[in-house]
């Protein structure tokens, strides 16, 4: 194999079954529920409770999800389980800007209404045999490790913050050792409460309450009556084609639009006649990009409260008239109106029955609010940060409506077959970065684990930052396996600013499924992630 293909783990690889996820703990959960004869979906719901123990930092019962879900028998679903913003949430109530981090940064959690959905219509082992690996991990502890070390050392002063935080997530006030154990006791109780009584407990039982009765003593702002209205909704996936390939997305609120947009535009070009990692390959993909981002700032919103031509977006015409404006010969300068990585985690599970979940959830900035509410051991959120305050964005803030996300999470097929499942956490680096690695495996060959290590670039407009207030510069940021392409793209007129290797943004996972049936798996050793297979 030549040397830029190396990989530096194997590629993992099995008949029946197979995860990837950002923490091995998951990814064990997640097999071990695959075993015992359940189905990805049942696998999914495991493995997001167990995501949310053991990487607090990305994910929880106090974020956000979407699942999009591809079913044996031919359905297609996507789970939006993204809660709305408080109804005491009005822009005047933000007159002095929008926080990010603190209680009045979270809004109304959706994740586990989503899980519930998903267990109540497509789920087959019982739920609370799904919730204990949960419990276990937080009762008992989880390993701390390279990464959950870093995060907590970017967010000391958000987590000295709130007393419940600093008790569980640090030690004396600091980011524990590498090994130390984190426990978490109350929030073990919560998810025994989860799984004896079901997740109706969390928005309008006894835990509600609890949860109420914390985020008001904190002076948040999700109230019961946010809590009560909070459901998931089951959304058609969007699709278009590329290349003999169908690739479905999650529909807005998400913004996964914008990858099918940049798939779509790029169609019209000869990518091949470009080397891999090549100053002429990038520059086309992040040209693609800006134009599908400008796009995404006019029309990422809440659908129910916008009317989002989706049809004329994705169409061969739309494309073709944006590819018309690209410039081989020169970078563009398309500043966003008035859109910070955030922190996510993503996951794929392919079972034996060839049943499929596309999985990504977020508490946003990493440790979210860094408010735990009361005795829950629930981590809130900071998607309130995802807002717009100004008059006429369609992203303005909106009490009782969803933000729109950077979440999405992406499914290929070919000649009517599951081809892949992959995706990332990255806030407006996940776009760009699940276009790298399509291009990677659907039109140079890479394998799963080969396309997630791949050195990796991210484009930045002024404008575009998902969090308040939505700054951003101009930046395309290269990882050094990238640095050969960085004299082409300035003359070109990018500014360009090069990184050590993988140590670019994101954290991809990654599962092929081969036409005799084998699944292949990589995970991106950027994080904690791990695949499995069996």
């Amino acid at each position: 194999m030549p040397p830029a293909l190396r990989s530096h783990r194997p590629l993992i690889m099995g008949r029946r079954g197979a995860v990837a996820t950002n923490h091995p703990v998951a990814t064990q959960a997640g097999l071990d529920v695959l075993r015992a004869g359940g189905t990805a979906v049942d696998a999914t719901i495991a493995i997001s409770l167990v995501l949310g123990v053991v990487e607090p930092a990305m994910s929880g019962l106090g974020g956000d999800g979407f699942f999009n879900i591809h079913l044996a028998d031919g359905q297609a679903l996507c789970v939006n389980a993204t809660g709305a913003s408080p109804l005491a949430a009005t822009p005047e109530a933000y007159a002095a800007g929008i926080p990010v981090a603190g209680p009045r940064s979270a809004s109304t959690p959706g994740l586990l209404a989503g899980l519930a959905l998903l267990h109540e219509r497509h789920g087959t082992l019982p739920w609370a045999r799904l919730v204990a690996p949960a419990i276990e991990a937080a009762r008992d502890g989880f390993a701390v490790t390279h990464h959950y070390r870093f995060f907590a050392g970017e967010c000391l002063a958000k987590l000295r913050a709130s007393a419940g935080s600093a008790a569980r997530f640090l030690v004396g006030g600091a980011p524990p050792a590498v090994g130390e154990l984190i426990l978490q006791p109350e929030l073990a109780e919560t998810l025994a409460e989860i799984a004896a009584e079901g997740a109706g407990s969390f928005y309008r039982g006894r835990l509600a309450a609890r949860l109420v009765a914390g985020i008001a003593a904190d002076g948040g702002m999700v109230a019961g009556a946010d809590l009560a209205a909070c459901t998931a909704e089951v959304q058609p996936p969007i699709t278009v084609p590329f290349r003999g390939f169908e690739v479905r997305q999650t529909p807005p609120n998400s913004t996964g639009f914008a990858f099918l947009q940049m798939l779509r535009i790029l169609d019209r070009f000869d990518l091949t006649a470009h080397g891999q990692g090549s100053a002429g390959l990038i520059h086309l993909m992040v040209e693609a990009k800006k134009r599908a981002f400008l796009d995404r700032e006019r029309w990422g919103a809440d659908p129910r409260g916008l009317d989002i031509p989706l049809e004329r977006l994705l169409s061969a015409r739309h494309a073709a008239e944006q590819a018309a404006l690209i410039d081989p010969g020169r970078a563009a300068d398309l500043p966003v109106r008035p859109e910070q990585t955030g922190d996510t985690t993503y996951f794929c599970v392919v079972d034996a029955a060839g049943n499929a979940v596309s999985a990504i959830q977020s508490l946003n900035s990493a440790f979210g609010s860094g408010v735990t509410a009361g005795d829950t051991g629930v981590l809130m959120n900071n998607r309130m940060a995802y807002w717009h305050l100004d008059p006429g964005h369609p992203n303005r803030l909106r009490p009782g409506m969803r933000v729109r996300h950077t979440m999405n999470a992406p499914m290929v097929f070919k000649d009517g077959r599951l081809w892949a499942v992959f995706g990332t956490p990255g806030a407006d680096n996940q776009v760009q970065v699940n276009l790298q690695v399509m291009l990677a495996m659907a039109v140079f060959g890479l394998d799963p684990q080969q396309a997630v290590e791949a050195p990796r670039w991210t484009s930045s407009q002024p404008g575009q930052a998902a969090n308040y207030p939505h700054a951003g510069d101009a930046t395309l940021t290269l990882e050094a396996g990238l640095a050969a392409a960085a004299p082409g793209l300035e003359a070109l007129g990018h500014k360009v600013a090069i990184l050590p290797p993988l140590a670019g943004p994101c954290s991809v996972e990654a599962i092929r499924v081969r036409e005799n049936g084998v699944r292949m798996a990589g995970s991106d050793p950027r994080r904690d992630g791990w695949a499995g297979a069996y």
